[in-house]
């Protein structure tokens, strides 16, 4: 199994979403984040002055998949989510050991 953790551009989570649910998706945690990469922000004029804003409004996606299902959805997440400019996120991928669901006690892809 993999974890998978993509931080992209918060007007792009619908459009995310639903590529991931087309995939038969359906579990996934979904948290407002804020950082900065390479663009280290912007400047903003309010009342007058100026000021950086560094650390940008972004969502963090986190999703657990099967290996033999990895490289389709890292393909459709990454289509999805992309603009084009600076600023559009980074995937991160983790090996995970094991999975377990409380309610019943499934484990491994079947906790999934």
């Amino acid at each position: 199994m993999k974890k998978i953790e993509a931080i992209i551009q918060p007007f792009k989570l619908d459009e995310v979403k639903q590529a991931l649910v087309a995939l038969g998706i359906d579990g996934m945690t979904i948290s407002e984040v804020r950082g900065h990469g390479r663009q280290k922000g912007h400047k903003e004029t309010y009342r007058g002055q100026e000021y950086t804003v560094d650390l940008l409004p972004k969502v963090k996606l986190e999703l657990l998949v099967p290996d033999r299902r990895l490289e389709e959805i890292l393909n459709t997440l990454t289509t999805a989510a992309r603009t084009g400019k600076i600023g559009d996120g980074k995937i991160f991928v983790f090996e995970v050991a094991e999975a377990i669901r409380i309610r019943n006690g499934d484990r491994g892809d079947a906790a999934i």
